[in-house]
């Protein structure tokens, strides 16, 4: 960044009723009041007021700018802290940092059209559409959104680089920082700090969206390198375990044969049972055959032998 150059003092100018940006009603968010823990660059930053990031291009844009103050407006009291603010509300900090390496945004940033519509001031064409491209009507252009008739009288050369763009971060941060100190304002006191946001956005919710924004990046804010990514710390890395061979169950022991249920105690019978039968009959026992009775085959025998002895004169054998 090149050193502070002397200029001489800006003349005492009125400060224009339309705003820088001809009073467009602000649309950024107000910021998130949570206590953070970040990592940039591989180191642990705490915010204590949250995740209030500034891109590293556009944070040098606004610190040289507010040095620059020093030397031209050293009663103004001017902090980078409230340019910070003012380009996050405008154009949040150039579309989140896009921008070249000589701090030129990557793609123009427009305003709204402002042909009266709605909300929007009415302000014919200044510039025939040199910076903002609309030759019927006025457009806010760049990182700090000043109309192309109120840059023709506040540009400055904050680069230098021997022009003065109004897409250009450094450019567009040096005449934002003039802009604000015009008058003779002292933003040290309360009175010329919301003198100063309203010449820029005639507007209570924009004084008060400033003014928060103010106070964030006063209260803790971090700022980043980009690309880097704010991010929480990534947890170390966890190498993978084997994987763990699971025995064979053990053989499960017998269960317990239940024992023996007791047998219920007998209850009196309800009705007396019924008187026993005659007991079953004995089957008879087999005995010897009866005397006289040839068993079988002998009858044959005796008679024959019986024939015979008839014949011989001899007694009957059977």
């Amino acid at each position: 960044m090149a050193q502070p150059v002397p200029v001489a003092a800006e003349p005492r100018i009125p400060v224009d009723t339309r705003g820088a940006g001809g009073n467009t009603p602000p649309t950024a968010e107000r910021p998130a009041v949570l206590p953070a823990v970040r990592r940039t660059e591989g180191q642990i930053v705490q915010a204590r007021t949250g995740t209030v990031g500034i891109p590293a291009a556009l944070a040098a844009a606004y610190r040289g700018a507010a040095q620059q103050t020093t030397v031209d407006s050293p009663g103004c009291h001017l902090g980078m802290e409230l340019l910070a603010a003012v380009g996050k509300v405008e154009s949040g900090h150039a579309r989140d940092g896009e921008v070249w390496a000589d701090g030129t945004t990557q793609r123009p940033i427009l305003g709204p059209v402002l042909d009266g519509t709605g909300p929007f001031a009415r302000i014919a064409d200044t510039d025939g559409g040199t910076l903002d491209g609309d030759p019927v009507w006025d457009r806010a252009v760049g990182p700090m959104q000043f109309i192309p008739g109120t840059w023709a009288r506040w540009r400055a050369d904050g680069n230098l680089d021997g022009r003065a763009d109004p897409h250009n971060v450094h450019d567009a941060s040096l005449a934002a920082a003039r802009y604000l100190c015009a008058g003779g304002r002292d933003l040290a006191t309360p009175d010329g700090l919301d003198q100063a946001i309203l010449s820029y956005n005639n507007s209570a919710s924009y004084l008060s969206l400033v003014r928060s924004w103010k106070a964030a990046y006063e209260s803790g804010a971090v700022t980043v390198d980009l690309p880097t990514v704010l991010a929480a710390p990534a947890p170390p890395a966890i190498s993978p375990e084997p994987p763990v061979t699971t025995p064979p169950p053990a053989p499960k022991p017998p269960a317990p044969t239940p024992p023996a249920t007791e047998p219920p105690v007998s209850q009196p019978p309800a009705t007396q049972p019924p008187a026993p039968g005659p007991p079953a009959t004995e089957p008879p026992v087999a005995g010897p055959p009866p005397v006289g009775e040839p068993e079988p085959g002998q009858g044959l025998l005796c008679g024959l032998l019986g024939g015979l002895g008839g014949l011989l004169g001899l007694d009957r054998p059977c």
